[in-house]
C-alpha cells in the first residue's frame, strides 16, 4: 500500500472520529423537557431525592368492538359505553439509578343497552414499579432501564351486579382479581429533533377465585413505540403505537378456547413543556384487536417535580 493510500485511510478514520464526537458531543447537550408518550415508558429517571407527580385525565368513549375472530362490530344504534379515568402517577428517585414508582386509578363509567343505563365508580387496580438504569445514553447506544412492576388487584372483579350491566367491573382486563408480576426494559434515544421510546413487558398473574371459579388467566406482553419531535418554544409532537398480547385463560383447569386478547392502539399528541412543567394532549383509537373493545380516548397528563 503506497504513502498516499495510508495517508487517506488514516484521514477517513480521523473524520470518522471527530465526526462521532461530535454527534455524541451534541446530543449530550441537546436535552429537551417533556410529558414523554402518553403510554410508552421513558428510560431516564428522575435525579435521587426527587419526587415527581404525574396525574392523567381519560376520556374513553367505545364505538364498537372486536369479536373473537378480529372482526370489528359497531355498538347497536341508541347504545353508549364510555369512561372517564383519573390516574395519579408518582417517581421517587433512591439514587441516581434506582427509582420507585406507583399508581392509582379511579374511573366512573356508563353503559346503555337497548334503552337501559347504568353507572358505577370505583378504584381499579393499581401498581407498584421499581426501575434500574443499567446505561445512560452515550454515543450510539440508548438509554437502557430495566422495570419490575406488580400490579394490584384493587379494582372490583367479582360480585358483579347485573343490573349494572358490567359497569360496575373496574378490575383490569388483562386479569382482575390477579395479583400480576411483570418485567421488562425501557429504552430511549435521542436523534435531535427526535426522542425515540422503545419498551416491552412481560407479565404473568397468578390464579385467583372469581365467584368460586378457579381461574387462571395466561402471561401477557405489553410493548410500546413512541417517538416525539421537538419544535421551537417549548412544543413537541408525539406519536406512539401501544400493543398487548394474552393467550387463552382458564377457568377450573379447563381452557376457554378463542378467550385470547389482543389490541392495538395509536395514539398522536402534542405537547408543551417547560423546567418546571411538562404537559401533553392525546388522541388514542383502538385501530385492532381480539376480544376487545374499539375505544377512541383522549388523554391529558401533567408532570411537576418537587
Amino acid at each position: 500500500m503506497c504513502i498516499v493510500h495510508r495517508i487517506v485511510i488514516a484521514m477517513c478514520i480521523l473524520a470518522v472520529c471527530v465526526a462521532r464526537g461530535a454527534y455524541a458531543q451534541e446530543q449530550a447537550e441537546w436535552n429537551p423537557v417533556s410529558a414523554g408518550p402518553v403510554t410508552a415508558w421513558t428510560a431516564p429517571l428522575c435525579e435521587k431525592g426527587a419526587l415527581v407527580v404525574q396525574p392523567f385525565l381519560f376520556y374513553n368513549r367505545t364505538r364498537g368492538t372486536f369479536d373473537q375472530d378480529g372482526h370489528y362490530d359497531s355498538l347497536a344504534t341508541g347504545d353508549k359505553k364510555h369512561q372517564v379515568q383519573e390516574q395519579l402517577f408518582m417517581q421517587y428517585g433512591i439514587t441516581d439509578r434506582l427509582e420507585i414508582d406507583g399508581q392509582i386509578v379511579y374511573q366512573q363509567n356508563y353503559v346503555k343497552q337497548e334503552g337501559v343505563s347504568a353507572r358505577a365508580q370505583g378504584f381499579g387496580d393499581s401498581y407498584v414499579f421499581g426501575r434500574y438504569c443499567f446505561l445512560e445514553e452515550q454515543a450510539w447506544f440508548p438509554h437502557l432501564t430495566g422495570l419490575f412492576q406488580v400490579k394490584v388487584p384493587a379494582g372490583k372483579y367479582e360480585g358483579l351486579d347485573p343490573d349494572k350491566l358490567g359497569s360496575d367491573a373496574m378490575g383490569a382486563a388483562s386479569g382482575g382479581g390477579s395479583w400480576d408480576y411483570g418485567c421488562g426494559f425501557l429504552a430511549t434515544k435521542k436523534i435531535k429533533p427526535f426522542v425515540l421510546h422503545v419498551d416491552c413487558i412481560y407479565n404473568v398473574p397468578r390464579a385467583v377465585k372469581i365467584d368460586e371459579i378457579k381461574t387462571k388467566y395466561a402471561p401477557y406482553i405489553n410493548a410500546d413505540i413512541g417517538i416525539e419531535y421537538f419544535l421551537c418554544n417549548g412544543f413537541n409532537l408525539t406519536v406512539e403505537c401501544n400493543g398487548f398480547w394474552q393467550d387463552d385463560r382458564k377457568e377450573d383447569g379447563v381452557t376457554l378456547d378463542d378467550s385470547r386478547i389482543t389490541a392495538i392502539t395509536l395514539a398522536p399528541g402534542i405537547g408543551w413543556s417547560c423546567d418546571t412543567v411538562q404537559t401533553l394532549l392525546t388522541y388514542q383509537r383502538t385501530i385492532d384487536g381480539v376480544n376487545t373493545d374499539a375505544n377512541d380516548s383522549v388523554a391529558f397528563t401533567l408532570v411537576y417535580t418537587f
